[in-house]
């Protein structure tokens, strides 16, 4: 059970290549509810969920044909879609993305709902990249040590002038 996430979009799409590539741009962790547009909204057997980590679709499921992975993209199928799309903290997606039976290649679902072979493309280049941290500026800060220091002073000072506005003269020792 994927907990409910921060809506981010609601609408009726008629492609998919957009909201798949407004995933992927975001970096997005979190998913998409797919219902074909004449569903009722208190219908939940036609909906589909695709889940995404950092942009990259990751699995799939179909709650009326309870099937996942490639299979579920088939019983999504096209558009139009009314479409919601969520951001949810990966945390809870970690025991969902580890059922291989709902698994779907990053780029399928590029392929199969928006019939969009660079998007497809450019899905499974982001998906290889390794994840990257660049901590050089912080561990060129770290180095800094003058800078640490002004930092220091600067909150040290700012400390004491509160201490003495709020009458705590008293609590600073020198």
């Amino acid at each position: 059970m994927i907990p409910d996430g921060e809506l981010l979009r609601a609408r009726v799409v008629t492609d998919l290549a957009a909201p798949l590539e407004d995933a992927l741009d975001r970096r997005l962790d979190g998913y998409a509810v797919l219902a074909p547009r004449e569903t009722l909204l208190s219908d939940d057997d036609d909906r589909g969920v695709i889940t995404f980590e950092t942009g990259v679709p990751a699995l799939a499921y179909h709650a009326g044909t309870d099937r996942g992975g490639p299979p579920a993209l088939a019983d999504i199928g096209a558009g139009p879609h009314r479409l919601e799309l969520y951001d949810l903290d990966p945390a809870h997606l970690t025991v969902p993305h580890t059922t291989d039976e709902l698994r779907v290649p990053p780029g399928m679902p590029a392929e199969r709902l928006a019939g969009a072979s660079d998007l497809a493309d450019r899905t499974r280049r982001v998906a290889d990249e390794p994840e990257t941290i660049d901590d050089g500026a912080v561990a060129a800060f770290l180095d800094d040590e003058d800078a640490i220091e002004d930092i220091r002073e600067t909150a040290r000072a700012e400390a004491e002038r509160r201490a003495e506005q709020w009458g705590f003269e008293d609590a600073i020792e020198d």
